[in-house]
């Protein structure tokens, strides 16, 4: 037992130099443990019980953990006042509060502790909630040992996942003793990470792994494959954020290191995570666990190509845009100004061009590592004098058919209004009358650069 012990104080002590290195630095955590003092801890593990194997390792994992920065523990005990008998479920409670340097309190109190009665996880986990101290900054941790399933009715994975999407808790661990059963792992698999533990060294080894994970990070790289499955897109911003409560863990700039791979980020294993890259249109992963201990890879399909709106000329339309859809969809992409360069994902999309009038390309294809170039005229001016205030509109002809073009603000006497090149027809009539017969009409043609004067 000695060197078992000393075994799991040494990989407790690795991993908190690791975390010294790669952790938290000005970030609390706190680490709850949630034990089941319930009469069946008292059936044999090895040579001794669950009971007394779990208190053993727990004192000696604490009292390593004294000299940690950053870091308090707490305790919260269940099935443990009441007698099985009187099948209490509301038999939990909070003996070690969070505090720092609180191990010797946290040994005195395991060695008062006698199990006895009914295992009660999900209301102890609704009870945890309320354990940690209001901070929103903290890494709240919760470490279930237990070796039985919910006796009490309530529906611990519910419980966990509510707390989590509230930001109260990051994903628990769960640790089952002596028991692998299907129901087992099927109860408590939704409720956190599950690691089972049949003997005194899987408990141990368990207990190290559980440590290492929640004070360390691990390593990650996000790769942004092209349309070949190869990691060479980049310079795209990245968000990632925590999958279980939507609060954003990074904001970041995709980019290539030295070696010319994606380069390296640190990431909380103890979470899991959605990471969205905000391309054109944006590109999310699905939800993403972290390996611990390992480097990680986050592999997302962000085949790009690039888009060039050019137009020439003298004349210009003040920060003329594109409104760039998804192909076949209103689903409106991106707003792009001309004459700019911008990148897309491949694939094939539809815009419409905010002159006058307004221009449309249909099923612009879009191909990875190429620039499909989409080049108009520079407009000419319509300089439009009105002796009286009018109402009417603007037409072009296309097809034998008359499309509306725009409306007249027919109170402004002089106005420069520039517009594509073409043949152009306004109907209109002077506002005060009453009679549709006193309406007008007017052709009119527009050339790029030059000026056309229409009087009304």
């Amino acid at each position: 037992m000695r060197k078992i012990t000393l075994l799991l104080c040494l990989l407790i002590m690795s991993s908190l130099g690791a975390q010294v290195k790669n952790g938290y630095p000005g970030q609390k955590t706190r680490m709850l443990f949630l034990l089941d003092g319930s009469g069946s801890m008292l059936a044999e593990m090895g040579n001794s019980t669950r009971w007394a194997v779990a208190v053993t390792l727990m004192n000696k994992m604490v009292d390593t953990l004294r000299s940690v920065e950053n870091l308090e523990v707490g305790l919260r005990v269940f099935g443990h006042t009441q007698p099985n008998e009187k099948k209490d479920c509301n038999d939990t409670k909070l003996e070690v509060p969070f505090a720092p340097f609180n191990h010797k309190q946290f040994a005195a109190k395991l060695k008062t502790i006698k199990p006895l009665g009914y295992t009660s996880i999900a209301q102890s986990l609704l009870a945890s909630a309320k354990d940690f101290p209001a901070d929103p900054t903290a890494r709240n941790i919760i470490i279930i040992i237990t070796d039985g399933v919910e006796e009490c009715g309530g529906d611990p994975c519910a419980i966990s996942i509510a707390l989590q999407q509230k930001g109260i808790i990051l994903r628990p661990f769960v640790i089952g003793l002596g028991t692998d059963s299907e129901t087992f792992r099927n109860a408590y698999s939704c409720t956190g990470r599950y690691f089972n533990a049949e003997t005194p060294a899987q408990f141990q080894k368990i207990i190290g792994v559980i440590i290492n994970q929640a004070l360390n990070n691990t390593t990650v790289q996000i790769n942004l494959l092209d349309n070949q499955g190869l990691p060479r897109e980049t310079d795209v911003p990245l968000t990632i954020f925590d999958a279980d409560n939507g609060q954003m863990v990074e904001n970041v700039i995709h980019t290539m290191n030295g070696k010319g791979v994606p380069d390296t980020l640190y990431l909380d294993p103890v979470r899991r995570y959605r990471v969205v890259a905000h391309t054109k249109p944006q590109v999310s992963s699905e939800i993403i666990e972290m390996v611990p201990g390992k480097h990680n890879v986050i592999p997302l399909q962000t085949p790009q190509g690039s888009l060039l709106l050019k137009m020439g000329g003298i004349t210009k339309y003040p920060r003329l845009q594109a409104i760039v859809r998804k192909g076949n969809t209103m689903q409106t992409i991106n707003a792009q100004e001309f004459n700019t360069l911008e990148k897309y994902i491949v694939g094939g999309y539809d815009l419409e061009i905010l002159t006058i009038p307004r221009l449309k390309f249909n099923a612009v294809q879009i191909k990875q590592n190429q620039t499909f170039t989409i080049e108009i005229p520079n407009p000419g001016v319509l300089q439009l004098s009105i002796g009286k205030d009018v109402t009417g509109a603007v037409f072009q002809r296309v097809d034998n058919k008359l499309e509306w073009v725009m409306d007249l603000n027919g109170t402004v006497p002089k106005q420069m209004i520039n517009m594509q090149p073409g043949e152009f027809t306004v109907v209109y009539r002077t506002a005060g009358e009453t009679r549709t017969l006193y309406s007008k009409s007017k052709i009119f043609k527009i050339n790029s650069g030059t000026i056309t004067q229409l009087s009304i």
